[in-house]
């Protein structure tokens, strides 16, 4: 997950209108979002480098002097905000009221009874991109509200794929002849994406078992489906890669901003990452500015079916304040700030009618095939145990790339994890 990235500054007055909002399918006893209170809330979040959060948060301060929030930023990586969020809202702590979380923890979080259900009727989700709102739902409920998307894309060297008289990738063969062929003629790797054993490679994994046409787990985690053709498709096609060389074994080291640099150095034909590399890889200081271009991620007979990034938003079940919480997840949906999102955040907004803007279309061109891949896109394995899915897809998927197990052996020693997981469970 990608936290923030790109600069920009703007100010705006916000008002949000009060209303309650306690869910008609909310239970007896139920800490329903909005059932709560009202007073000063704190939200916390992955580190915020551009500081974008910080003037919007500081617009609602001044509209709302008894509802101030306090912002609290957790180290930038996503598995240690994630392990701090879970060790406090474990302990029953409502320090934190509002939570900013990968769009992946929700499942977990919700059926941990750590997060507040919402009534979906008291937020725009008519005005997201449909997809986007499957990552906040759980047991058939909404348990956090989409803020941030994300849907990875392929970069590649324009200049190169000219000069070689080739058009950009759309399926598998055709990216790996490509990374074969014309990136060792111009002294290039061919492609990488987020390949060492954290939540990226999970990412990369599942993108890759989807847009074969396979699944990690159904049934919101209670169904293990890996252990098919689709998935061992999947893993050889990672795997041939390093082992013909058109996937450079450095990029078993790669999360993604390695990846970027590396793409951005000008050492890469292809790189599949997410949006925010776009306006780095353009900037002054880019070996490639003005050289590379964005495509949909391929898949084996076309586009991919990519993988959902992004965070949502989520009130503490233990907040004493959840009225004033769920007025924030209000303002901070609205059309005005998710604007704001993208023009000082350069984060992808849920809004779908923002990615035809024409304004925005001519700041971020690559809005159009952004939209295009978030609704192309699925979740990543829902799990109430997703940690721990998340831990044995990234342990046997790098063994496999690292040619220390076959794709037909990982599969099965993948399925036979996730069983036992899903047993425990």
């Amino acid at each position: 997950m990608r936290w923030t990235r790109a600069a920009g500054r703007g100010l705006l007055a916000a008002a949000v209108i009060i209303a309650g909002y306690a869910g008609p399918q909310a239970g007896a006893g139920e800490r329903t979002a909005g059932s709560g209170g009202r007073g000063p809330l704190t939200l916390v979040t992955g580190g915020d480098l551009t500081g974008y959060l910080r003037g919007v948060l500081a617009d609602w301060n001044r509209a709302h002097p008894r509802e101030k929030v306090t912002l609290v930023e957790l180290p930038e990586a996503a598995d240690e905000v994630r392990a701090q969020m879970s060790t406090s809202l474990r302990s029953g702590s409502d320090r934190y009221d509002v939570l900013n979380i990968d769009v992946a923890w929700t499942s977990e979080f919700a059926a941990a009874g750590w997060i507040a259900p919402l009534n979906a009727d008291r937020f725009p989700v008519k005005r997201f991109l449909p997809p986007v709102v499957d990552t906040a739902t759980f047991g058939g409920r909404l348990h956090a509200l989409p803020y941030v998307t994300n849907a990875g894309l392929l970069y590649y060297r324009k200049d190169i794929l000219e000069r070689a008289g080739e058009k950009p990738p759309r399926t598998w063969d055709e990216l790996e002849r490509l990374a074969r062929t014309v990136a060792p003629e111009h002294g290039l790797d061919g492609y990488a994406g987020q390949f060492l054993p954290y939540e990226g490679l999970t990412v990369n994994a599942a993108e890759a078992v989807q847009s074969a046409g396979g699944s990690i787990l159904a049934g919101e985690g209670t169904r293990v489906t890996v252990g098919s053709p689709e998935a061992r498709e999947a893993l050889e096609f990672l795997a041939d890669g390093v082992r013909e060389g058109w996937i450079p074994e450095e990029a078993l080291t790669y999360k993604e901003e390695e990846s970027r640099r590396s793409f951005q150095e000008g050492r890469l034909l292809f790189l599949r990452n997410w949006p925010y590399v776009h306006a780095l890889a353009g900037g002054a200081e880019s070996k490639v500015a003005g050289r590379f271009g964005v495509v949909p991620l391929p898949g084996p007979d076309g586009p991919a079916a990519g993988i959902l990034g992004g965070s949502n938003l989520a009130v503490n079940a233990r907040s004493r304040h959840r009225e004033s919480a769920a007025d924030l997840l209000a303002y901070l949906t609205s059309e005005t700030v998710q604007r704001r999102v993208l023009t000082e955040g350069a984060l992808p907004p849920v809004w779908a009618e923002l990615y035809e803007d024409p304004g925005l279309v001519r700041r971020f061109p690559y809005l159009p095939t952004l939209r295009e891949s978030v609704l192309a896109a699925k979740p990543r394995p829902k799990s109430p145990r997703y940690e721990q899915v998340n831990l044995a897809v990234q342990a046997v998927v790098h063994d496999v790339m690292a040619q220390r197990e076959t794709p037909a052996s990982g599969v099965a020693r993948l399925e036979r994890e996730l069983r036992a997981i899903v047993r425990r469970g």
